[in-house]
């Protein structure tokens, strides 16, 4: 695989964790990376100066010499990204990190034929632990798909899919985080209403979640974990007794029904 100049059109918080990876994990197998956006020039600098690459306010000129283009801006934004980007292009590999841009989406709104890639990766690729989902497109060759997983890499774990899968997935992967640090906010509020301060109870449970998640990751087993816990007619059983009599595990699933429901263009 030759030496890849990567372009970001956008330069958000997860443009900024891919191309810290980059920087980070696959340095000699990059020529450059660059970064755009709208318009924040302190956050361009900001970039440049902590990671070492290259910005541009003007992301059209860089087109013709970059082989990679990462579109790292929402999804309503790129119906007129795409319809920009589609006069420059001459085969260069094109990969979204939107949510619902899958790419049978990309292909119909750019010149046939090129390659393209779909990343929904989750906000742990801030600290390159993401579980990314991706996706290629028809064009896309075994080099591209080397570059993809080079870029991968550098946030944390992936795993492909189709692009169905994707969709269905992403509410898992993607959203579910959002569920989680919700569950967190549940707990905090359920200590603090017996009279812990806001602090104490943070790092109560913080410290549970973090310990817990740990033997979950090496256990691969939440039922026998929970089973562990769980003491028959103990207080630990009362609590999960209410927990299924509000259908919690119903919960869940409609949310995350919903979650993909709207990413796919639902209302």
């Amino acid at each position: 695989m030759k030496k890849q100049r990567i372009l970001f059109i956008g330069a958000g918080r997860m443009a900024e964790a891919v191309a810290a990876g980059l920087v980070t994990s696959s340095a000699d197998s990059i020529e450059a990376v660059v970064m755009s956006n709208n318009g924040d020039i302190e956050r361009l600098q900001r970039v440049e100066t902590t990671y070492g690459v290259h910005t541009t306010q003007n992301w059209c000129q860089e087109v013709d010499n970059s082989d990679v283009i990462i579109l790292a801006m929402p999804p309503q934004a790129h119906p007129s990204v795409l319809k920009e980007l589609s006069t420059h292009l001459n085969q260069q590999f094109v990969v979204t990190l939107a949510a619902g841009i899958g790419p049978s989406y990309l292909e119909s709104h750019l010149p046939q034929d090129t390659p393209v890639a779909w990343i929904m990766p989750n906000t742990a690729a801030m600290i390159r632990q993401s579980m990314s989902l991706y996706t290629l497109g028809t064009s896309a060759t075994k080099e591209h798909k080397e570059v993809l997983q080079m870029i991968l890499k550098g946030i944390g774990k992936a795993h492909e899919c189709s692009e169905k899968e994707v969709h269905e997935l992403t509410a898992v992967t993607g959203s579910a985080p959002a569920f989680l640090y919700y569950f967190a906010e549940s707990l905090i509020d359920a200590t603090t209403a017996y009279g812990v301060d806001e602090k104490t109870a943070k790092d109560l449970v913080i410290q549970m979640m973090y310990g817990s998640i740990q033997m979950l990751h090496e256990t691969k087993d939440p039922a026998s974990l929970r089973e562990q816990v769980t003491t028959p007619g103990g207080a630990t059983a009362e609590g999960l007794k209410v927990m299924k009599e509000q259908d919690f595990s119903l919960i869940i699933k409609q949310a995350i029904e919903a979650t993909n429901k709207k990413a796919m263009g639902g209302s």
